[in-house]
């Protein structure tokens, strides 16, 4: 699926931190492997490739996912009728692709089992890794997503089935973890968002969100202004590191746009 050649200077860079071994694994092909939810070391590597062919940073620590998320390469996950956050995630961002794949996997999900599916994991950054994360994750990326495991056993099932099913397609890598017990899934965003529109006929829009300068005028509110420029309160919020409503008249906000 993807190049194997010499990695570029970024991709040099952002693996400079990584054991010689690994480095050492990065350089050899891997062969492909049959739809498995078991973790592997060639899934884990293609899914560094896959970040460094993307062209996609590694953020080191939360202001860089902030700075991200200002300039629209990372979007907030607010939740919806058909997926919730887990209580008390720090860091609800993702690549826009995974954003379309949850809220599209979701619809699915509630249409078939009648619950919310649960995301408890998102963007990580690398200073806030669990111990035992792999150091290759891509995490830190917002390519990743964990899932929780549904308790209910036709529920496990059909998540499962539509996991390997999306990862022969080759759109992404899904593994079920045990400590602690969730469904970790990279999805490649070029590859995701051309097999939705293949499967929809229909052009998708993803990408960076480009930021327009607005002065703040008397009797205006976020709402109004979210409003009137076709984006929501909270992404004005993160674009500009507010962390209330109140605004003045006079300041300049930045206002994210499609």
């Amino acid at each position: 699926m993807f190049c194997r050649t010499t990695l570029p200077l970024f991709g040099r860079l952002a693996l400079a931190a990584l054991p010689a071994l690994l480095l050492a694994e990065l350089t050899l092909p891997t062969a492909a492997e049959a739809a498995s939810l078991r973790p592997s070391r060639p899934s884990l590597l293609r899914q560094v490739y896959a970040a460094k062919d993307h062209g996609y940073p590694f953020a080191r620590d939360p202001s860089e996912v902030q700075s991200l998320a200002s300039q629209g390469h990372l979007v907030r996950l607010p939740g919806s009728r058909s997926y919730e956050l887990k209580r008390g995630m720090r860091y609800p961002f993702a690549r826009p692709e995974v954003r379309l794949f949850v809220e599209r996997l979701s619809s699915q999900y509630r249409g078939r089992c009648g619950e919310k599916l649960v995301v408890t994991s998102l963007v990580r950054p690398r200073n806030r890794q669990p111990r035992n994360s792999s150091p290759l994750s891509v995490h830190p990326t917002g390519m990743a997503m964990d899932l929780r495991v549904p308790s209910k056993r036709t529920c496990r099932s059909w998540l499962e089935g539509t996991l390997l099913q999306l990862e022969r397609t080759g759109v992404l890598e899904a593994s079920r973890e045990r400590y602690p017990p969730h469904y970790h899934v990279v999805l490649f965003p070029d590859d995701y968002r051309s097999y939705v529109e293949r499967i929809t006929g229909k052009p998708v829009v993803v990408g960076v969100v480009t930021l327009t300068r607005y002065r703040v005028r008397r009797g205006d509110t976020l709402w109004k202004i979210a409003r009137r420029h076709g984006t929501t309160v909270r992404e004005i919020q993160d674009a500009n590191n507010l962390r209330s409503n109140l605004i003045r008249p006079g300041q300049v906000l930045a206002i994210p746009r499609r």
